[in-house]
């Protein structure tokens, strides 16, 4: 497995950590008495899901400038 596909994979769990953080921030700020710092945790998944996903798009055209075969793929 390349990192191209090792990215790509913790990307597309990061996105499923991070929709089930999302749907525990609601869960626990619509309680009586909300809990506020909560709503941070979505932070983390999202930060890292950011520079995966820079990764990700820029990856194809910077394989192509560079005229390797990952780019025809």
């Amino acid at each position: 497995m390349n990192w191209s596909n090792r990215i790509r994979q913790t990307h597309r769990w990061l996105a499923v950590f991070f929709t089930v953080t999302v749907v525990g921030t609601a869960v626990a700020l619509s309680l009586p008495e909300p809990v506020v710092w909560v709503s941070y945790i979505p932070l983390l998944p999202l930060a890292l899901m950011f520079f995966s996903g820079i990764f990700l798009f820029v990856h194809p055209y910077v394989a192509k400038r560079r005229g390797s075969a990952v780019a025809e793929k």
